[in-house]
């Protein structure tokens, strides 16, 4: 089973979370003031996951490795889970690139 995108509202935002085909998320975008806006982050991390240029590999003041997906204007339209080793973080980017793409989009707002 392929991932899906779930667009809902945070407060007086909106946002999104890829997950994967079991269900888990693997990519959670920031927060817009509308739901036009957030639709277009969507088509960004649609147009920008397969690219292994757009993920910045980081590591938080924990030590523990996280990814961003970066836009072509460099900016951040998502963030993943802090991950136990660099190993793992590599799965993740490598499950936004094969689901990222896909056009299934449920709306929740």
């Amino acid at each position: 089973m392929s991932g899906w995108y779930v667009l809902k509202r945070s407060g007086e935002q909106f946002m999104f979370n890829l997950k994967a085909g079991n269900g888990e998320v693997i990519l959670t975008s920031e927060r817009y003031t509308a739901t036009a806006s957030a639709e277009n982050g969507i088509a960004s991390v649609q147009r920008n996951s397969p690219k292994d240029a757009r993920y910045d590999r980081r590591t938080s003041s924990a030590g523990q490795p996280y990814f961003v997906l970066t836009a072509e204007n460099n900016q951040v339209i998502g963030t993943s889970e802090m991950y136990s080793s660099v190993s793992n973080r590599e799965a993740g980017i490598e499950s936004v690139k094969r689901n990222g793409p896909t056009t299934d989009i449920r709306d929740e707002t």
